[in-house]
């Protein structure tokens, strides 16, 4: 079986760096989704990146405004609907149809932190696809490990949805490496995302459960929403 990966990019659009990896995935033909922070698309330059990555056929996605304190961490209303509908706006039209929200985890760490029945509330009543991950291989922090511990969260399954960052001090230096090394070892590039990191999609909930709740999911899936 062919083992496939989707690549993501997490907290850009970053000046100076978005640019390069743009380049890579272009020399490569891969598509990839940017998750972006609001607060980055004030930055002056960041909006023609993105508008770049859209223009290429790159997914974008909203990584909230802040990217400061999880859901779980701060479960009012008011707080979900400001990190999640601020950024929307500065996206615009470059969103996909079904608007993607990655939440933010704190390191890439899973559980309850990360979202807020709110947050999960909101996302359902304007239909976003909210996507997690599986593969953290931790470029912002392990900036020469990062690169074999990639490769080997991605030989270690079917699918893998890597996150790597279009940050200063991301995954920049070693991502033409890595890509030589995935095109090499024969691994299929999906934009897509696996579906088991899917959790809510089209007003429903898909795959989220009360693990990564503060609080559960008991009523927040209604009949129309489970249909």
């Amino acid at each position: 079986m062919t083992r496939r990966v989707t690549l993501s990019f997490d907290n850009g659009p970053t000046p100076g760096i978005t640019e390069g990896v743009l380049d890579c995935l272009d020399r490569h033909a891969i598509k990839a989704t940017f998750f972006v922070i609001g607060q980055k698309l004030r930055v002056p330059g960041a909006v023609d990146l993105m508008r770049r990555a859209h223009a290429a056929g790159h997914w974008i996605g909203n990584h909230t405004l802040t990217h400061s304190v999880p859901f779980g961490e701060q479960p009012t209303e008011a707080f979900a609907r400001g990190e999640i509908d601020e950024t929307e706006a500065l996206i615009g039209d470059c969103a996909c149809p079904e608007k993607l929200f990655r939440p933010y985890g704190r390191e890439g760490r899973i559980g309850s932190h990360l979202f807020s029945r709110a947050s999960v509330s909101h996302l359902l009543d304007h239909r976003y696809r909210t996507v997690l991950w599986n593969a953290v291989p931790g470029d912002w922090r392990d900036p020469v490990g990062w690169f074999d511990t990639c490769l080997a969260q991605v030989t270690a399954r079917d699918w893998s949805l890597v996150v790597l960052h279009d940050i200063t001090n991301g995954c920049l230096a070693h991502l033409p490496a890595l890509l030589d090394r995935l095109v090499d070892a024969g691994l299929r590039f999906e934009q897509d995302f696996p579906p088991d990191m899917v959790l809510t999609e089209s007003g429903r909930i898909a795959r989220l459960g009360d693990e990564l709740v503060t609080g559960g999911i008991a009523g927040l899936s209604s009949p129309e929403r489970s249909a």
